[in-house]
């Protein structure tokens, strides 16, 4: 009996040698290719967040390393989250072109709308873009640039044009339309840029200044 299980066992136990050899294989040729494609799956986001950035600032020149000159700003009150907000700057031969924060609108429709607003040294509005929401389809997700120009309204705007008080969906008494059927969306978004705008005001200095002068 033992002498016939003997065979039995030596190839059970080749087999699970085998079998973890293959693990072993399997699991070095898995962090092979991710090794290999790491690099190209970082450059792929870098690329990807470059686009947005030059789509929201109409393709303003800037030759500084944007992903790279940024600060963390905090102001729960207007940007919208309780948590850093980042504040990208793009700069041409070293002088600041834009500033471009990264609030949330909190009071959307569906939820909390996440944005990328640009903002020129002289407080003018470059460009705002909606970057993540769960607004209704068909009604709230007119903040979309491929639904709906409505985002483009605030290109060129300050918080001189139309005055402070004005910032406001035409419902409201203000200069901003809203859509058919959806109020809340755009209301939130109006409130959300003109308050982003507000902090560059009483920032501006911060936002601009070299980064090598920055406070830690």
């Amino acid at each position: 009996m033992g002498a016939a299980t003997e065979p039995a066992i030596r190839r059970s136990g080749r087999a699970a040698l085998v079998l973890l050899l293959c693990a072993v294989l399997a699991f070095g040729a898995v962090s092979l290719v991710h090794e290999a494609t790491r690099d190209e799956v970082a450059a792929a986001g870098r690329a990807r967040e470059l686009a947005r950035f030059d789509e929201v600032m109409r393709g303003l020149r800037y030759d500084n390393d944007l992903l790279a000159d940024t600060i963390l700003v905090h102001d729960a009150e207007l940007l919208g989250s309780s948590g850093p907000v980042t504040a990208y700057r793009a700069r041409l031969a070293q002088q600041p072109v834009a500033v471009i924060l990264a609030p949330v609108a909190r009071n959307g429709y569906s939820g909390p709308i996440e944005l990328l607003v640009a903002i020129a040294p002289d407080g003018k509005l470059l460009g705002v873009r909606v970057t993540a929401h769960r607004e209704t389809p068909g009604l709230g997700d007119g903040i979309e640039t491929r639904k709906s120009a409505w985002i483009e309204s605030f290109t060129g705007r300050w918080l001189g044009s139309p005055s402070l008080q004005r910032w406001k969906v035409r419902k409201d008494g203000g200069d901003f339309d809203q859509f058919t059927g959806a109020t809340v969306t755009p209301r939130a978004i109006v409130s959300a840029v003109a308050n982003a705008l507000a902090y560059f005001e009483r920032h501006r200095d911060e936002l601009l200044a070299p980064a090598s002068t920055m406070p830690p």
